[in-house]
């Protein structure tokens, strides 16, 4: 019997483990070290949600049209150690967004820092990433 329960729980869990590997991936599979990006925008929302939170923002781009952009950061138990609280950020904020851009170009990024208005600057990746470190070039110059 116990050696029925073994298998089933083994065939369970290496049926989800494929849903678990596309849930949470590498920076590499969907962003750019080659590809830093800066935007300035405003609050729309920020979702507190695992693996990943996300900052929505709304940027003016060159023609002057409105885009949402959609900023990964760092899952929240990981944001509130750093600080962060479900009232760092609200809707209306004028922020600045540091970090890396989507590979497919999309108004996607994965964010490294946020910075409000007030200059107040807050942590907002995950370590181990595979961004290039804080305050360096992808080939590792300053």
């Amino acid at each position: 019997m116990n050696s029925r329960v073994a298998a089933w729980t083994l065939s369970v869990g290496l049926g989800l483990w494929p849903v678990a590997a596309f849930a949470h991936h590498s920076f590499a599979a969907e962003y750019d070290s080659n590809q830093p990006i800066t935007v300035k925008g405003t609050v729309v929302t920020m979702d507190w949600v695992n693996p990943h939170s996300w900052l929505h923002i709304t940027v003016k781009d060159e023609a002057g049209k409105t885009v949402e952009w959609r900023c990964e950061t760092a899952p929240p138990n990981m944001l509130y150690r750093q600080g962060w609280r479900k009232n760092s950020l609200k809707e209306g904020d004028v922020v600045t967004v540091e970090g890396f851009r989507a590979k497919d170009n999309s108004a996607t990024m994965s964010a490294r820092s946020v910075t409000t208005a007030d200059g107040h600057k807050m942590f907002a990746g995950s370590a181990g990433t595979g961004a290039p470190p804080d305050g360096k070039q992808p080939d590792g110059k300053q």
